[in-house]
């Protein structure tokens, strides 16, 4: 019998999971029925979010092509073309502090100045195994008699790169120099006179020789004999760098190796090659050392452009999400019915989910088909010179795939989540809610999560008022964020209490028109939510992105200009102004003061929220007992007269309110070729935006820059003196390629007004988002009134006529628009008066013509949306 129940039980349980797996089969049949179906039946609907969730995917994949390209730039090798390696002082700083309750972190910033090498490491790097010959390497700006800019380097320095003699010969005295053929023509060639002008007055030169090259670019070189060029250079116990030729057959890994045991020890640290020792650099890194600042401009573009990609997936997400939900939504009584009439829960969750994936995959080739050209032009705006932005062969789809399973990744879950208060529901009640499927307002769980966001967005932005720096702008940043997202999870209470403000004035000014729309507004609270959404999203986006650079702009103009009292300026070429020019100037009879303005960076190291940070500062370096003359910039304490020696700084006053400095104490910086210093607080001064955060003397910052040369000269002539600009010009007169005219507050501005990196990201911040935003508008308000078709037939039937239901849109339109303009606003004048209020101590401002356009361009977004999709919904007889 056991037997026999043995053999009789083995079958029912085989037949038991064969039937299991036609049900599951079945199911999946069902739910891949029932997706097909909704795809042909809501083609509309389902265009809005394909649409919606390309123009994402394009996006996603455009912000991963610039951001790749920017992870593997690297500077080109034009200077070291001709060596095989390049010894060079590390660039970076390190400062390592230990976080809250954390290991110990470590922060790292480039340096903008030189960082020189210890001239005793030559003799080492030439001993090194495998090595044929080590050169060192200076450079100096110079400036030809016509005022081009130039290059001089010692003529042993030019078998490290790809200049050749064409004609005549080396360089033998200091009189003597070899020209390229870029300066050969002005001089007439070997045996020819050309006049340079290095640190002091032009000089002429006998032209010994021609260098060629087989490449254009570059500045124009001059070759001087190796003595001359290391007394021009003014640091004969350093160099620039070391460039070394290998011997035949040794390899870059076997000649680095060597090199870097060469080096070590006693003299690698220090003076002689910054924190970390020198480097080694061989191959592409050879590059890095021609170009200072490069990886360090490429590490602040990078930080800048992964703030605005994180705000893009936020953007990103809170469109599929909007968009997703109120494609389902409208569904609602369709899934209802379904579920009244047996269909399971779980088969109607699989048939969303595959009609949301479906749409989604096919939106993502073309998204990520476009992501490719988008990405090309976001690249193109990006000024990275002299740091080209490769493009690798799988760059571009690498970029693509990656918005592609973003957007893949999302819709699906996004989708099922919209569609869980409906298949969740038992038969019986889902009858009753096919009848009724929307709800006035949203859930609990989303009311709260809501309510937390205001009261964090809230919170952040007292936080901003009450830090500074970095720091208010972060908070700022968070507040914005978190107002945005509570909007969009509030949006159906928002709808009502804007009904309640706006609904009175619409059935007022609309008759019949404006009583259907106020009607159905105030019917559909979710809906009207959802129109807001996008439409605050676009408005609140732009304006603080807007505002922000414009308010800070605003206040630095007017600092700089209530700062300047000089009425004269002496510009240069890019090489630069000589350091005796300033005391020239003074020379002239018509002038009462003159200050060279010495320009460069420094470091502070802090903490910020316990972790350690270095930030770069743009400094000025003065002369102090002619600053009072030229420059006022509204001291608080002390004095700038004491700006003197090598001790000393003046502070501005919210970075020394950071810093808990005043008059006589002391401030530790890193100078822009990483000397650690410990400066005496002898000013505070309140226009720090204008003028910049620290002022030292200038000769304490003329010691550690590349080149001690002035950007401009300040000049105050006595009396308002018009024969000052003569006599200044006549000063000049030694000294090519200078210029005098009328100062500008953007002569003393520490930045310029507007440089074309800062309107590439404001193009890429404000255009491409905020195009995408409006994008958003349009597919969300379409979505919505392709579902409301069959609500217009109805109103036909009743006797509505088309022009009353054009109106009706039309005033929907205006509701949506205003309500979505003053939310927006609001929303983001919050942060943005946290943030003005500490940066510039005023309120914040935006261009009155772009608020106008911004509120153009989402009433037309907003019309295009809900005006265009109905027009024909209104179509048919009546009876």
């Amino acid at each position: 019998m056991s037997g026999t129940k043995t053999r009789d039980r083995k079958p029912r349980t085989g037949d038991g999971a064969v039937a299991g797996a036609d049900v599951r089969a079945g199911m999946r049949r069902a739910s891949a029925f029932l997706a097909r179906r909704s795809l042909d039946t809501h083609r509309r609907a389902w265009a809005a979010v394909f649409v919606a969730t390309a123009a994402t995917t394009a996006l996603l994949g455009a912000f991963a092509l610039v951001l790749g390209s920017l992870l593997l730039a690297v500077p080109p090798v034009e200077r070291y073309a001709g060596a095989d390696a390049v010894v060079v002082a590390d660039q970076r700083v390190t400062y390592t502090a230990k976080p809250w309750g954390s290991e110990p972190r470590t922060a790292t910033a480039h340096l903008p100045e030189r960082v020189r090498l210890d001239r005793s490491l030559l003799a080492r790097a030439a001993a090194a195994e495998g090595v044929a010959r080590a050169v060192a390497d200076d450079s100096v700006p110079v400036v030809a008699g016509h005022g081009a800019s130039a290059v001089g380097r010692s003529w042993p320095a030019a078998a490290l790169t790809r200049y050749e003699l064409t004609g005549g010969r080396a360089p033998r005295s200091a009189s003597e120099v070899v020209v390229d053929s870029a300066l050969a023509a002005e001089s007439g060639g070997p045996g020819g006179r050309v006049t340079l002008q290095v640190d002091g007055a032009a000089r002429r030169y006998t032209v010994s020789g021609v260098a060629g090259t087989g490449h254009r670019g570059g500045a124009p070189a001059v070759f001087f004999t190796e003595a001359r060029l290391t007394r021009l250079a003014g640091h004969p116990g350093t160099v620039d760098a070391i460039g070394v030729l290998a011997e035949r057959g040794v390899s870059e890994a076997a000649l680095r190796a060597s090199l870097g045991e060469a080096l070590a020890g006693p003299g690698g640290k220090g003076r002689g090659g910054g924190e970390r020792g020198p480097r080694v650099l061989t191959g592409a890194g050879r590059g890095e050392a021609e170009q200072l600042d490069a990886l360090g401009a490429r590490g602040d573009l990078l930080t800048m452009l992964a703030s605005i990609a994180a705000t893009v997936v936020m953007v990103a997400l809170l469109v599929i999400a909007t968009t997703l939900s109120q494609a389902v939504h409208q569904r609602s009584g369709e899934l209802a019915l379904l579920r009244a009439v047996g269909a399971t829960p779980r088969q109607l969750r699989s048939a969303v989910g595959r009609e949301a994936g479906r749409v989604a995959g096919a939106a993502a080739l073309p998204g990520a088909a476009v992501a490719v050209p988008l990405g090309l032009l976001m690249r193109s705006l990006l000024t990275t010179d002299p740091l080209p932005l490769p493009v690798p062969v799988w760059l571009p789809l690498a970029a693509g795939v990656v918005g592609a399973l973003i957007v893949a990744l999302v819709a699906r879950p996004v989708a099922l989540l919209a569609a869980r208060s409906i298949t969740r529901l038992r038969p019986a009640v889902a009858l009753g809610a096919a009848r009724a499927p929307e709800p006035d307002e949203p859930g609990r769980p989303r009311t709260v999560a809501g309510v937390l966001l205001v009261v964090a967005g809230l919170g952040s932005a007292g936080a901003a008022t009450a830090q500074g720096g970095q720091a208010a702008a972060l908070a700022a940043s968070a507040a914005a964020t978190s107002l945005i997202i509570a909007v969009a999870l509030l949006g159906p209470w928002i709808a009502r209490i804007s009904m309640r403000v706006l609904g009175a004035p619409l059935r007022r000014a609309g008759g019949v028109a404006g009583f259907l729309a106020a009607r159905s507004a105030a019917a559909h609270h979710r809906r009207l939510g959802a129109a807001l959404t996008p439409v605050v999203l676009v408005v609140a986006f732009v304006c603080v992105q807007l505002a922000a650079g414009s308010t800070l702009e605003r206040a630095a103009d007017r600092q700089a200009s209530d700062a300047l009292r000089a009425d004269l300026v002496v510009t240069g070429p890019a090489a630069g102004i000589p350091s005796e020019v300033a005391d020239a100037v003074r020379g002239a009879p018509e002038v009462s003061a003159a200050t060279g303005l010495l320009r460069s960076s420094v470091v502070l190291a802090h903490r910020e929220t316990g972790d350690p940070k270095l930030d770069r500062y743009p400094v000025l370096g003065v002369t102090a007992d002619q600053l009072s003359g030229t420059l006022d910039a509204r001291v608080t304490a002390g004095d700038p007269a004491r700006l003197t020696g090598r001790g000393t700084v003046a502070v501005g006053r919210d970075r020394a309110d950071e810093l808990g400095a005043g008059v006589g104490d002391t401030v530790r910086l890193r100078l822009g070729d990483g000397a650690r210093v410990r400066l005496r607080v002898v000013a505070v001064y309140e226009r720090s935006l204008g003028l910049g955060e620290f002022m030292l003397p200038r000769e304490t910052l003329a010691a550690h820059v590349s080149a001690p040369r002035d950007r401009q000269v300040l000049v105050r002539s006595k009396d308002g003196d018009g024969d000052a600009a003569s006599a200044v010009r006549r000063a000049l007169a030694p000294y090519p390629g200078l210029d005098v005219r009328p100062a500008t507050a953007d002569d003393v501005r520490i930045s310029p007004s507007s440089s074309d990196q800062d309107d590439a990201l404001t193009v890429i911040g404000v255009g491409v988002i905020g195009g995408f935003a409006l994008l958003a508008v349009v597919s969300t308000l379409t979505l919505i009134t392709v579902g409301r078709r069959p609500e217009f037939r109805l109103l036909r039937l009743v006797g509505a006529g088309r022009g009353q239901l054009l109106r009706m849109r039309v005033l929907e339109t205006a509701l949506v628009t205003v309500a979505g303009l003053a939310i927006g606003t609001a929303v983001a004048a919050i942060p943005l008066l946290a943030f003005a209020l500490t940066a510039t101590g005023s309120l914040p401002y935006l261009p009155p013509v772009q608020y106008g356009v911004l509120a153009l361009a989402v009433t037309l977004a907003a019309a295009a949306g809900t005006v265009l999709p109905g027009a024909g919904s209104g179509a048919g007889r009546t009876g």
